[in-house]
């Protein structure tokens, strides 16, 4: 390299990620070792295992596109991006070889194997920053973005808050074995209540003062008596947020950390508000207490404090889209029971479910509103309309504190989803078994639900039948990969093709469309595969994975990916929201710094990878 290029080059990848990671020395350093490599259209560079010569690559000026073997396009590349990165694993002797092609002229600088190697290798600290494997740098990159310190108690499990241990005693106890098993032997305020080991009730000290002493119960009848039985639990892995959120809903003040029927403590209010006073908590009891829909529409504004605080505070997107969907949950139900108040008792059970990233507990501030309703199958034709009633209301309320009416309608407002279970059973029996373009539609709206008011029964029914008829009809799950890879992320990143034409989101991109929505659809159909009950993405995919039809590294990439698309959605609402704009799902890319456009270029392939899989494994031969 001629010496006097080392300034401009040195100024061009100072501001490069990583390259921008590294101190002024060592960005000089490597610098100093680049080779300068001048493309035609059409040329190329081919990428083998083993390579004695290899480089790390980055494009001064020009457009590359990296192609497989059989010429399938892998990516494509333009100013400032950065490929090659597999090849520098001496290891990489499985990775499959392809060609990089100029698509244009294009200027190269090239940083030889060697010199990066013995770099890293003096100063591991900034290894992982030039990983070969995708997943490694782009959770790296959320690392960096979402700081693991001070994230305070929206990442803390319940496990690592729950101070007290609950007595555990047996059903046929007598009160009093049972009273001097807390007062006098462990000294504690609540006991769980076991029967041929498996939980079946739960007893506090003020239980024994209302139930027992109050009424003059005799000391010598069995504690199953007198008992709270079916008590509420939570897992020791859960939120500590959505244990609050439990309580407050329940009115109840102590609630047993368990998996399967494993006692491993006890939760109380103390544990979580003395100890982790935070925003939401009292957001989530305010709702509960707020007595009209106008009073709830002006908490808006602190759901949406809470939401950049979220962002602000740097807590991952997981995290971010579980508060938010606990948040919309109570205003949800709040408006039910405010609607009830308002048009009197329901004539008959019903359940009030939501759907798509809602019953995925995947909220993000622009969320609008998928929910419906199931009532029994006895409802006469007044009891539809009472219900009616209920969901115009509660429907537009919800819209009023901020949660916007379903553009295709997919509320229960609309009668199509005010139905009897029976009906409900015979949509899902419909689309399962001869599905077209306006049922597919339909159905992957409602594949996913959740009960958060009514009869949750209803819902379970509901799902037992939806997973009874996918079993018996396999050709839906190659329909839904069908459908899944119809759309493809941009592998390169400034694609006009996936750019929006005209009007105000003119030359956008769409992250939801051709970024997020594909990872859904791709988790949703791992799920359904092996029989996942969960609805939540990530979730999904980790089912799939400890049922070996996902592999670590492909669990790793698509979850690692999920949350940095996310992130970048929720980063882009925060600013536009900071700006006094609506937040919505388009980005302008040429807002896109080097750091976004690396990364997003790993995501983009990972999904773009993880769809052919979906399509070999799932889809019938043939159908594509």
């Amino acid at each position: 390299m001629v010496q006097s290029l080392l300034p401009n080059i040195l100024e061009f990848i100072s501001q490069i990620d990583p390259f921008d990671k590294l101190p002024p020395d060592l960005q000089k350093h490597i610098a100093s070792s680049v080779n300068i490599a001048y493309l035609v259209r059409g040329e190329k560079i081919g990428f083998q295992p083993g390579d004695p010569k290899r480089y790390l690559h980055i494009i001064r000026t020009g457009a590359m596109e990296q192609r497989m073997q059989n010429g399938v396009l892998r990516a494509k590349l333009g100013s400032q991006d950065l490929f090659g990165f597999t090849f520098l694993d001496d290891h990489a002797n499985n990775e499959e070889s392809y060609d990089a092609i100029a698509a244009e002229s294009t200027l190269l600088y090239q940083i030889p194997h060697e010199a990066l190697k013995k770099l890293l290798e003096e100063h591991p600290e900034y290894a992982e920053h030039f990983a070969s494997q995708a997943q490694i740098r782009i959770q790296n990159a959320l690392n960096v973005v979402w700081s693991d310190n001070d994230k305070g108690i929206f990442v803390k499990k319940v496990s690592e808050i729950a101070t007290s241990s609950p007595a555990i005693v047996n059903a046929e106890m007598s009160i009093r074995e049972v009273a001097h098993e807390m007062r006098n032997v462990l000294r504690v305020n609540t006991a769980v209540v076991k029967k041929k080991g498996r939980i079946v009730g739960l007893m506090t000290d003020r239980d024994m003062t209302r139930r027992v002493v109050a009424e003059g119960i005799s000391t010598d009848r069995p504690i199953s008596d007198v008992m709270t039985k079916s008590p509420l639990t939570i897992g020791p892995n859960e939120l500590v947020l959505k244990a609050a959120s439990i309580m407050m809903q329940n009115n109840v003040r102590s609630l047993p950390v368990v998996s399967g029927n494993t006692v491993h403590g006890l939760l109380t209010p103390y544990d979580m508000v003395q100890k982790n006073r935070v925003q939401s908590l009292f957001l989530i009891d305010t709702i509960k207490h707020t007595n009209s829909a106008e009073a709830l529409a002006e908490l808006t504004q602190q759901r949406q404090a809470i939401f950049e605080a979220l962002v602000e505070g740097k807590v991952s997107s997981d995290i971010i889209g579980q508060v938010m969907a606990m948040i919309y949950d109570a205003f949800n139900r709040r408006l039910i029971q405010l609607a009830i108040e308002k048009f009197g008792t329901p004539p008959c059970k019903f359940s009030w479910i939501v759907a798509g990233s809602h019953a995925r507990n995947e909220i993000h501030i622009a969320s609008d509103q998928d929910n419906a309703l199931i009532i029994e199958d006895s409802a006469s034709e007044d009891d539809v309309k009472y219900f009616k009633l209920l969901a115009d209301y509660v429907c537009k309320s919800l819209a009023e504190c901020g949660f916007t009416l379903c553009t295709g309608n997919f509320m229960a407002s609309n009668p199509q989803w005010l139905q009897k279970l029976s009906v409900w059973k015979k949509y899902y029996r419909d689309w399962i078994t001869s599905p077209d373009q306006d049922t597919l539609l339909n159905a992957s709206v409602f594949l996913e639900t959740r009960s958060i008011y009514g009869e949750a029964n209803y819902n379970e029914q509901l799902h037992q039948h939806l997973h009874k008829l996918i079993a018996q009809n396999r050709n839906f799950l190659s329909i839904l990969v069908k459908d899944a890879i119809s759309v493809h992320p941009p592998l390169g990143i400034f694609n006009s093709l996936v750019l929006e034409k005209g009007g105000a989101n003119s030359n956008t991109l769409n992250i939801k469309r051709y970024a997020i929505t594909l990872v859904v659809d791709l988790a949703r159909i791992y799920g359904i595969s092996v029989g996942c009950t969960s609805t939540n993405t990530e979730e999904r995919f980790r089912y799939a994975n400890k049922k070996g039809v996902l592999s670590e590294d492909a669990f790793k990439n698509i979850t690692g990916t999920y949350r940095l698309i996310c992130q970048l959605r929720f980063t882009h609402q925060y600013e536009a929201m900071k700006k006094g704009e609506k937040p919505i799902n388009n980005i302008d890319p040429s807002l896109f710094g080097s750091f976004e456009r690396a990364h997003l270029k790993d995501a983009f392939r990972i999904i773009a990878n993880l769809q052919d899989a979906a399509k070999i494994k799932f889809g019938e031969a043939g159908a594509f």
